[in-house]
């Protein structure tokens, strides 16, 4: 028999920002070129308040859902990599902060995909919850609606993700909290790690004892306690790392 048959794989956790889904065409944020540094006035679209409370607000986070890149945008190699460690047999958990659907769009399963901001896929009414596609809601943006309402009740429509100014769901938090401290190695793959509660996921996986590696351009606040910085692009430098890691 052999020795190690029967033996427990390393769990492997990701955390994945906006960085891995750039060379799926979707821009990032906070990066040097990013979206908030480009345009300040445009975060204002996905902030809570505003949107709630200003209905040409929400007429431009309609026009921008409409033009967005990420409904046509395509799984790139890192998030193929990582659906294919999932099918060697790995255990692997992805923790993510993007709200694209890229990694699920790339095979990996629903149930080990954390999304941490929630879904750019979904939609629903803030007033009686009824809920659709965003596929649905921005084809009557075409269609001539500029902030089409709630066809149940006439509320606000609000896409499925956090937005600035609200919380994120306790019980997705409380899961990825409990794969961060199960886990054997931690990925931190295009995040900058400065927005909380994901960031401090790098730090206590570390504490933990995973073994923490960090895929990004930028320098980020986990460098020193990571056993592993890559600073190469991330489309070349994940399949690297995960082939690595496949049993």
């Amino acid at each position: 028999m052999n020795p190690d048959e029967g033996a427990r794989r390393p769990l492997v956790a990701l955390l994945s920002g906006a960085g891995i889904s750039t060379d799926s065409g979707i821009p990032d944020y906070r990066g040097p070129n990013g979206l908030w540094r480009r345009d300040p006035d445009a975060e204002k679209l996905v902030t809570h308040d505003y949107y709630m409370n200003d209905p040409d607000i929400r007429r431009r986070s309609w026009l921008m859902r409409r033009d967005s890149p990420a409904f046509r945008a395509r799984p790139n190699a890192a998030h193929e990599a990582i659906a294919r460690l999932e099918r060697s047999g790995a255990p692997v958990r992805v923790i993510t902060q993007n709200v694209d659907g890229l990694h699920q769009a790339a095979g990996m399963p629903d149930r080990k995909v954390l999304e941490l901001h929630g879904s750019a896929r979904t939609v629903h009414c803030v007033d009686c919850g009824d809920g659709g596609t965003m596929a649905d809601a921005v084809a009557r943006v075409e269609a001539g609606e500029d902030d089409p309402p709630c066809r149940a009740c006439g509320g606000i429509l609000k896409a499925g993700t956090v937005m600035f100014g609200e919380s994120l769901d306790p019980d997705v938090l409380a899961e990825a909290v409990a794969i961060t401290r199960a886990c054997d190695v931690f990925i931190a793959v295009g995040t900058s790690l400065q927005v909380h509660p994901a960031a401090g996921l790098a730090g206590l996986a570390a504490e933990h004892g995973a073994r923490l590696v960090i895929v990004n351009a930028e320098p980020t606040p986990y460098d020193e306690l990571a056993a592993e910085v890559i600073r190469e692009p991330i489309g070349r430098a994940l399949p690297a790392l995960l082939d690595r890691l496949a049993p």
